[in-house]
């Protein structure tokens, strides 16, 4: 088993930054990849980065250039360092571990972006 806490969330004006962190309850070089959803009201949950063991990365369309996914593995953490922040960036922020064939789901962040 996996338990993710996550942190960072907040309101922050267009333009803005934010990072949110994901610690694990254990060694994330143990699962196989790692990542940050999220879903708007009335949307659907949406991959927004992710990270292999092996430390590839993959981003959506819509952050590519904005947002950087990153990994402390000595503090069994992940992080999603997101600039120039949109309106539609807006969400719930959940972190994300696909250890063996099932996948673990952090409790959400709300990320909001307004002025």
């Amino acid at each position: 088993q996996v338990q993710l806490v996550e942190s960072g969330g907040g309101l922050v004006q267009p333009g803005g930054s934010l990072r949110l962190s994901c610690a694990a309850s254990r060694s994330i070089f143990s699962i196989n990849a790692m990542g940050w959803y999220r879903q708007a009201p009335g949307k659907e949950r949406e991959l927004v980065a992710s990270i292999t063991s092996g430390g590839s990365t993959n981003y959506a369309d819509s952050v590519k250039g904005r947002f950087t996914i990153s990994r402390d593995i000595a503090k069994d953490t992940i992080y999603l360092q997101m600039n120039s922040l949109k309106p539609e960036d807006t969400a719930v922020y959940y972190c994300n571990a696909h250890f063996w064939v099932q996948d673990y789901w952090g409790q959400g962040t709300q990320v909001t972006v307004s002025s």
